[in-house]
């Protein structure tokens, strides 16, 4: 059976659907736990291993580098191959890959593993959005799909730590990514019953080499540049600057080349509605504050407050699960307001959440404040996703897909470069008096403490921990100012009635058929 995308606005999903959906789930769900759970199990495996400082980095931050840097292409290969035969490569190889990292003797292995394993996790992010989008026709049901799908990709971000922290009592370091293997074996051992195929055959299944490289070129450096200023707190010197420089570079010429093919590896005309490239730009500065914030409050709950890294992480749980609850809960608002509304009503919730940010003295206070912040955030990564997808036609829903995660992953950097930047700016301004590395990090404090008198150690510290807690008041006042922004910018756009519209299926083709079982 072919589907043309015309005319099936009405047609339900039925149980098959929902049954789909629930496969599609697992590698967000998984994805995002992978993410979060290595920043527990790293102590153990760099010990185990010996990994250096450095390696360490590499460790942590190469497969969060390889999506970011694969994610566009791999949204417009699954429209040109098929996104059901994408996602079934890529869970294969992060099954592989994963049990290739559980065993990995040295570290050496082990980033390489990392690394693969982010360009196997690219293809499945917006694989499993476009199949969505694909498989929910009805307005409404597509909606709801997608807010369970945002779901279980933010309550796996919670959740990720917390699961580690148990398997880590009870098992090695490896376990944390044995877990990929069952979930990978479920989705290919169910999906060929569940899932149909989908692919634009209008496009051909050439995909322009130069612009692959152009991208990587591109969205690589940025990432790299943008997580380098956050480690140094905005003294990483040159090669930052000149990691932003060339991709910036980069991204021009990806730009200019995809406006002058007839098949681009990312169609930007997409962007020129205006409601769609308002929507991305929300996702984008949203990642900002949010990817911000987390990094000033869990450092304050570790380095301030003195809890565990696992303690830390259930503190924390309450961001991923407010985020999961807000997703939850947009379908249903968006049925009793436009969405547009719905969300310039979050946005506002959340900026109310970041005030507490700006006063606070303990971890209620700050719990109750990303709760919130957190909630408000769920119908903009619901709605606008949905509304980004649901405004192109079906067939280039893959390359839609990739632009709100390339979106999502900008802004996280971005969030964790300039808001850990001026973070970081504060606490100096009000430690400039101490000498050393205490003035320049709150890490370098606590060290210098330890070779002071308990006097003097103690007047450090208290110095210390006051003049990061003025840091994150600030970067609490500055996600306020982003939210609040964002929101009525949203609210000037529902009232001059800019909502984007389904858009019309091209002529090209897109399958939905069943593999034989």
């Amino acid at each position: 059976m072919e589907h043309n995308g015309q005319g099936t606005a009405a047609v339900r999903a039925g149980t098959r659907g929902w049954l789909a959906l629930a496969v599609l789930a697992l590698p967000s769900l998984l994805m995002a736990m992978d993410m979060t759970a290595l920043l527990l199990a790293l102590p153990r495996l760099s010990a185990d291993l010996g990994a250096g400082g450095t390696e360490q980095l590499w460790i942590s931050d190469a497969y969060g580098f390889m999506v970011a840097g694969f994610v566009i292409t791999m949204g417009t290969l699954g429209d040109r191959i098929g996104r059901r035969r994408l996602l079934f490569v890529g869970a294969a190889a992060f099954a592989v890959l994963s049990a290739v990292a559980a065993y990995a003797p040295d570290p050496g292995t082990l980033i390489a593993a990392r690394a693969l394993l982010g360009v196997a996790g690219a293809t499945l992010m917006p694989s499993t959005l476009a199949l969505i989008t694909n498989i929910f026709r009805d307005e409404r049901e597509r909606g709801k799909a997608i807010a369970i799908w945002a779901t279980c990709q933010f309550a796996g971000g919670a959740f990720g730590p917390v699961l580690a922290g148990l398997l880590l009592q009870r098992f090695w370091w490896g376990s944390v990514f044995l877990v990929a293997v069952p979930v990978m074996a479920l989705l290919l051992a169910a999906g060929p019953v569940l899932l149909p195929e989908f692919r634009d055959r209008s496009a051909g299944r050439r995909i322009d080499p130069l612009s692959v490289a152009l991208s990587l070129a591109a969205v690589l450096p940025l990432v790299y540049g943008m997580k380098q200023l956050a480690l140094a707190d905005g003294r990483g010197g040159a090669a930052p600057a000149a990691a932003l420089a060339g991709g910036a570079v980069a991204g021009a010429m990806f730009v200019r080349r995809q406006l002058r093919l007839d098949h681009p590896l990312l169609d930007l005309r997409l962007l020129r509605g205006r409601p769609l490239g308002a929507v991305l730009v929300s996702l984008v500065l949203a990642g900002v504050a949010m990817a911000g914030t987390g990094l000033m409050v869990t450092q304050y709950l570790q380095d301030v407050l003195g809890h565990s890294p696992l303690a830390s992480a259930v503190l924390f749980a309450p961001m991923g699960l407010g985020v999961a609850a807000g997703t939850m809960a947009a379908p249903a608002l968006a049925r009793r307001i436009r969405p547009a509304t719905a969300i310039a009503s979050g946005l506002a919730v959340s900026a109310a959440g970041c005030l507490p940010l700006t006063v606070s003295d303990g971890p209620a206070t700050v719990i109750a404040g990303i709760t919130v912040l957190a909630l408000g955030t769920g119908p903009l990564f619901a709605l606008g996703t949905g509304l980004v997808v649901g405004s192109v036609p079906p067939e280039r829903a893959g390359s839609a897909a990739s632009l709100s995660e390339t979106g999502n992953y900008l802004g996280g950097s971005l969030g964790l470069a300039v808001i850990g930047v001026v973070g970081a700016s504060v606490y100096q301004a009000r430690m400039h008096h101490v000498g050393g590395a205490a003035s320049r990090t709150l890490a370098g404090a606590v060290a210098d403490s330890g070779r002071l008198p308990p006097a003097r150690a103690e007047e450090l510290l208290d110095g210390a921990h006051a003049a990061f807690t003025a840091g994150l008041h600030t970067t609490g006042a500055i996600a306020a100012a982003i939210f609040a922004v964002l929101a009525v910018v949203v609210a000037a756009s529902a009232r001059r009635g800019a909502q984007p519209e389904p858009a019309p299926s091209a002529a090209a083709e897109a399958e939905a058929r069943p593999a034989a079982v």
